[in-house]
C-alpha cells in the first residue's frame, strides 16, 4: 500500500513538459551503394516536408545542402570520434568549429548527438562519454550557441531493465556511475533524453509474450490493453510503456524534468525466413500508426497530451549494412526517392505523405458522427451532383453496406470532382485528406484511376437505371431529411 502510494505520488509531481509541437523527423544513413547526392536527399525532404532529420555524422556536403532549407538537423559525433573529444577540451572546441560555426546559422543545426548507445556498444570508452558532452557543450558556450543548441547521447531502451510494469522499471545500476552524471548534465543544461526504441526487437525477443498489434499501434480493445497494477495506467503499445518506463526509472533517481525524445524508431519492410514479421504491412501499420500518434499529441498514459517528438529509423533502405536481411530493410524510400511503401496518413499535415504518384482521397474522419455522414452522403450525392449510382445494392461500391464506406465513396467522389481542393474536402469537418488508398475490390475510388480532376458533367439522373419507383422515394426522402439535417448544423 505503502509504495502504490509512493508510485502514484511520483506520477503527480512528476514536472516533464513540452516546449514545443511534437515533430516527427528521420534518420539519415549513407550505407547504400548508390547513396544520393546531398541535393537530391534535400530535394525529396523538402519534397515529403519533412523538417526535422538526424545525420549519423557533420558531413561537409550534407551541412551546405542544407543550408537556407530551414530543415531542423541533429549532427552527430560518430562513436570513434568520442574518445579523442573526451580527453581533450580543445578537440572538442576544434569539432564545434569545424562541424557547427562552419554553417550555422544558415543550416538549422539544433542539437548535436555525442555518440550513439556508447554504453552498450563502447563500455570502456562510458567513463568518457561525461566529458565529452560537458566539452561540447562548453564550446557552445564559448560560442554563445548554448541556447541554441541541445547536447546529448542517444541511449539504447536496454539499458531500462524490469521495464513492464513501466512503473517498476529502473536504469541497469551497473551504469550508475555514468548515468547519474549524465542526468545531472542534462538536466543542468535543459536538455533531453536521447532514447532509440524498437518495439520490433522487443516483439521479436518475447518469444510470444507481446502481441504483434500491442506492438504495431493497432487499436485494442480495453480489455486486451496491458494495466500497470501499480498505477492502474492502461498501456495499449510498447512505444508508450517504454518511454514511461524511462520516466519513471529517471523519477527513482529523482529526475522529474528532464523531457524524453526518440532518436530512432521504425519497422524493417523485409526480412529472411527466420523474420516473418519483417513485411511491407507492418512496416507500414507501424510507422503510419506512429506518426499519426506522434502528431496528435497522444501522449503517454503517464503524460497524456505531451507528445514525444521522434525520429523514424530510416529515410533510405541501406543495402550495403551488414547483418540480417531486415537491417538493410529500415528505410522509407529507395535511393531513388521512391517510397519502399506509401504511408496510411491522415491528419498529418502533409509530413511525409510519400505520395509520389498524387494519389490523395477523401476520407470520412475515424469517430466521425454516423448520422453526419449520412447527412455529408446526402448532400454530396444530391445537391453535391456526385453519380452515387455505384453505392446502390447489386453496385460495386455497395459492399461494405455501412454509413462509413459509403461517406468514403461519396466524399471522395466529390473532392475529385471539384480538383481535389482543399475545402472540398470538409463536409462540416467531417472528412480529411488520405494518401492511402481506400479502393476495394471491384470498388475503385476516383483517384486511383490517375483522373485529372477536371469535374465531370453532373448526372442528374444518376439512379435512373438502376433503382426502382419505391427505392427513388426513399433515396429522394434521405436527401431531404439530410439536408435539413446539414443546414441545421450549418447554420448553428
Amino acid at each position: 500500500m505503502v509504495m502504490h502510494f509512493l508510485l502514484l505520488l511520483l506520477l503527480a509531481v512528476s514536472t516533464v513538459a513540452a516546449d514545443e509541437e511534437p515533430f516527427i523527423g528521420v534518420n539519415i544513413g549513407t550505407d547504400l551503394s548508390d547513396m544520393p547526392h546531398p541535393t537530391q536527399t534535400v530535394a525529396l525532404l523538402k519534397a515529403q516536408q519533412i523538417r526535422h532529420i538526424r545525420l549519423y555524422n557533420a558531413d561537409s556536403a550534407m551541412l551546405t545542402a542544407l543550408s537556407k532549407s530551414g530543415i531542423q538537423v541533429a549532427i552527430s559525433v560518430p562513436n570513434e570520434e568520442l574518445l579523442a573529444i573526451g580527453q581533450s577540451n580543445s578537440t572538442a572546441l576544434n569539432w564545434v568549429s569545424r562541424n557547427v560555426l562552419a554553417y550555422y546559422p544558415s543550416t538549422n543545426i539544433t542539437s548535436i548527438c555525442v555518440g550513439s548507445e556508447v554504453l552498450t556498444t563502447l563500455p570502456n570508452a562510458a567513463k568518457l562519454l561525461i566529458n565529452a558532452l560537458k566539452y561540447i557543450h562548453s564550446a557552445l558556450v564559448e560560442s554563445k550557441l548554448d541556447s541554441k543548441i541541445k547536447v546529448s547521447t542517444p541511449l539504447p531502451s536496454t539499458i531500462i531493465l524490469d521495464s513492464f510494469p513501466p512503473s517498476q522499471a529502473f536504469f541497469n545500476t551497473s551504469m550508475n556511475q555514468v548515468l547519474i552524471p549524465m542526468l545531472d548534465f542534462l538536466q543542468s543544461t535543459q536538455s533531453y533524453l536521447m532514447l532509440n526504441i524498437y518495439p520490433y526487437f522487443d516483439y521479436m525477443e518475447s518469444n510470444g509474450f507481446i502481441p504483434l498489434d500491442y506492438a504495431l499501434f493497432k487499436p485494442l480493445p480495453p480489455n486486451k490493453e496491458s494495466i500497470d497494477s501499480n498505477t492502474l495506467l492502461h498501456y495499449s503499445n510498447v512505444f508508450d510503456a517504454v518511454i514511461d518506463a524511462a520516466y519513471f526509472a529517471m523519477s527513482y533517481l529523482n529526475y522529474t524534468n528532464i523531457p524524453v525524445i526518440v532518436t530512432e524508431t521504425g519497422w524493417p519492410s523485409k526480412g529472411s525466413s527466420n523474420e516473418p514479421d519483417a513485411t511491407l504491412d507492418n512496416a507500414n501499420t507501424y510507422n503510419s500508426n506512429l506518426i499519426k500518434h506522434v502528431l496528435n499529441k497522444t501522449g503517454t498514459p503517464k503524460h497524456p497530451g505531451i507528445g514525444v517528438s521522434t525520429y523514424i529509423y530510416e529515410l533510405y533502405n541501406e543495402d550495403k549494412k551488414p547483418g540480417a536481411l531486415s537491417e538493410k530493410n529500415w528505410g522509407l524510400f529507395d535511393s531513388n526517392g521512391v517510397p519502399v511503401y506509401v504511408l496510411q496518413l491522415t491528419n498529418s499535415g502533409a509530413v511525409l505523405a510519400n505520395d509520389t504518384k498524387n494519389e490523395t482521397y477523401c476520407v470520412a474522419k475515424d469517430g466521425a458522427d454516423p448520422k453526419m455522414l449520412q447527412a455529408g452522403i446526402d448532400w454530396a450525392c444530391g445537391p453535391g451532383k456526385v453519380d452515387c449510382s455505384p453505392l446502390l445494392q447489386g453496385e460495386p461500391c455497395y459492399d461494405p453496406d455501412n454509413v462509413v464506406a459509403h461517406a468514403n465513396y461519396a466524399f471522395d467522389a466529390y473532392y475529385h470532382q471539384m480538383g481535389k481542393s482543399t475545402k472540398s474536402c470538409d463536409f462540416n469537418d467531417m472528412a480529411t485528406i488520405s494518401t492511402s488508398n481506400p479502393s476495394h475490390g471491384s470498388c475503385i475510388f476516383a483517384g486511383s484511376l490517375g483522373r485529372n480532376g477536371n469535374a465531370p458533367e453532373p448526372s442528374p439522373n444518376f439512379m435512373d437505371s438502376h433503382s426502382s419507383a419505391y427505392e427513388l422515394r426513399i433515396r429522394s426522402l434521405l436527401i431531404v431529411i439530410g439536408l435539413l439535417i446539414w443546414g441545421g448544423v450549418v447554420l448553428l
